[in-house]
């Protein structure tokens, strides 16, 4: 039985099972290319077969299943027979930040012969309990020992990974004067609690309310817990949606809001009927079965908009409304769960030191396994492939515009007032299989807002205007812009840092003025 798809084919013959591995530079825009079936006299152990780009006929070197799942199988049942703890895996992955030195009773004050050359930096790790039952957020921050906090930078992970990711970023953004860095597992994910996940709501749209609700409750207990007024977001992935979710229902306490490589920007006329791509052509795929190589080469940040629809396979359905998520996968194979995602691990980090990938690897398979909690949210929020079941092009516009809570949000006649505007900016990597062309049109209609107010807007709200955008494109980069360019991630998010503070001191001292 032969069957072929435009980017991936599997064979079924005699009972062996073979894929297509995707072409390292040019599998998002490769045409159709089929792979046909293995003769009698091939390898049996060779089972990954190549690409055929369409302008030629030859075969790629076939690759054996160690290449596609490349940890043995007896090591991926010491690993999983270890079980290393999460905070175990987490803690060692974070040892590799520089400088950053663990808080103590003993170097609460920069001690004069401190080996950082950007000021005596101390970092804590601690669960953050909330109200309920196994309610807590795994937090990991960094200050600048001795010096005046201006400024709050909290960081948020995206579907199903954790704070440990985001290890290449810490030391370069707490080199910025005046700011402590907080990041976040957000509930039911990382190292965080898992409390049981469920949606009581009937309808679709409370349902999405229902689930969004319950990751940025959370995060908004979090921030009245460390009596934080407001703060600049930087969210990856799924905390960028959940971000723009926690900005519309809690005005007033985001200053910034930068969103990298966001999911579920653009609109998408079959997340509700779950008409959508397959997974061959759902750019979701791309995550998981291309290398960071093919990532950065495939380049389709701005590509088109539109990618053709096909109707979701009936089992992929079930699957994803029955959250049978990968995690569950890892979860379910016990002794090859690290062998599975080390298919994962070993494509995504290839590009990194050796060391670096192994712990990613250990950190990842130790989250992935532990008990499913958030990750159950998932069917409410996203459609297969990734689109969102509530775009956020539909809604974007509204943040920085909602009616303030009393008593931050009165005039002195007792009259409501709104936000007006909070700059937002929208990062990709040049090779993100999050199409960034969502971006560009979630800028433009943040950029009519802000004329619209501008025009029409009260003396108060014209006077007070805020509200920016902007996309920002990180090059040699892939939906991890993070860990795969560092050095430009960190830098465009210091002129964001120094652009928000600055701006602050500005203000902090018209309001000094004014009250003398």
């Amino acid at each position: 039985m032969l069957k072929t798809q435009a980017a991936s084919t599997i064979v079924i013959r005699r009972p062996r099972l073979y894929f297509s591995a995707p072409h390292a530079a040019n599998s998002r825009n490769t045409s159709s290319a089929y792979a046909s079936s293995p003769s009698e006299s091939e390898d049996p152990e060779h089972i990954l077969m190549a690409d055929q780009e369409s302008d030629s006929n030859s075969k790629q070197p076939r690759m054996s299943l160690a290449h596609l799942f490349p940890q043995s199988f007896g090591e991926s049942a010491k690993q999983w027979w270890a079980c290393t703890n999460p905070k175990l895996a987490e803690r060692r992955l974070l040892d590799m930040v520089p400088y950053l030195k663990e808080a103590t009773a003993d170097n609460l004050t920069a001690p004069p012969n401190s080996d950082d050359p950007f000021g005596f930096r101390v970092w804590r790790s601690e669960m953050v309990e909330l109200s309920g039952k196994n309610r807590a957020l795994n937090e990991y921050s960094v200050e600048r020992v001795g010096e005046k906090v201006d400024e709050n930078l909290v960081m948020l992970h995206g579907y199903g990974a954790g704070l440990g990711f985001f290890y290449r970023n810490y030391e370069p953004l707490t080199r910025a004067p005046g700011w402590k860095l907080y990041a976040l597992d957000m509930l039911g994910m990382g190292n965080s609690t898992r409390p049981p996940f469920s949606v009581k709501a009937k309808t679709r749209e409370a349902q999405i309310t229902e689930a969004e609700n319950w990751f940025i409750d959370s995060l908004e207990e979090w921030r009245t817990k460390r009596k934080l007024d407001n703060f600049t977001l930087c969210a990856h992935s799924l905390g960028g949606y959940l971000g723009v979710a926690y900005a519309l229902k809690y005005p007033g306490r985001i200053k910034k809001l930068i969103l990298a490589s966001p999911v579920g920007v653009p609109a998408d006329p079959h997340a509700i009927s779950a008409e959508m791509p397959e997974p061959e052509e759902s750019a979701m795929q791309n995550e998981f079965t291309r290398d960071q190589e093919s990532i950065v080469h495939g380049k389709n940040a701005t590509g088109p908009a539109d990618a053709p629809k096909r109707r979701v396979p009936g089992w992929l359905s079930y699957l994803w409304d029955a959250n049978v998520s990968p995690f569950s996968i890892v979860r379910l194979t016990g002794p090859l769960g690290p062998r599975i995602v080390s298919g994962w691990s070993s494509r995504r980090f290839n590009h990194l030191p050796q060391n670096d990938a192994s712990l990613l690897h250990d950190y990842a398979f130790s989250i992935f396994r532990q008990s499913g909690s958030g990750e159950y949210a998932m069917p409410y929020l996203l459609a297969p492939g990734a689109f969102a079941r509530s775009p956020l092009i539909s809604r974007i516009d509204g943040v920085g515009r909602q009616v303030l809570p009393a008593p931050m949000g009165s005039s002195a006649a007792g009259v409501p007032l709104r936000e007006t505007g909070i700059p937002i900016v929208m990062m990709y990597g040049d090779g993100d299989w999050m199409d960034a062309a969502g971006g560009f049109a979630a800028e433009q209609k943040l950029l009519k807002a802000r004329e619209k107010t501008l025009l029409t807007g009260t003396d108060y709200e014209k006077k007070n205007e805020n509200g920016a955008a902007k996309v920002v494109i990180i090059q040699d980069a892939g939906h991890h812009l993070f860990i795969d360019n560092p050095e430009e991630f960190n830098k465009h998010m210091r002129a964001e840092m120094d652009e928000t503070r600055a701006e602050g001191l500005r203000k902090k001292a018209t309001a000094s003025q004014s009250e003398a």
